[in-house]
């Protein structure tokens, strides 16, 4: 495998790397609840945990739990 012949410096390393830049966040739309969300992430809609449309966490059942002594 080649290896440089002479140190190339800082500046002309970023300098290349200036191009590389982050690209912005992917969002979508649910079928289900119509949300706006990330991609791939989980979300809350009206206090409960949505995943891919599908209802994982339903909160309003844990409200009225037991009390703890």
């Amino acid at each position: 495998m080649p290896n440089p012949k002479w140190r190339h410096s800082k500046r002309r390393k970023r300098a290349r790397r200036t191009h590389y830049k982050a690209p912005l966040p992917t969002l979508s739309k649910c079928s289900t609840t119509g949300e706006i969300h990330l991609r791939h992430h989980a979300y809350f809609v009206d206090g409960n945990l949505y995943y891919r449309g599908h209802l994982l966490i339903d909160y309003s059942e844990k409200e009225g739990g037991a009390e703890q002594t």
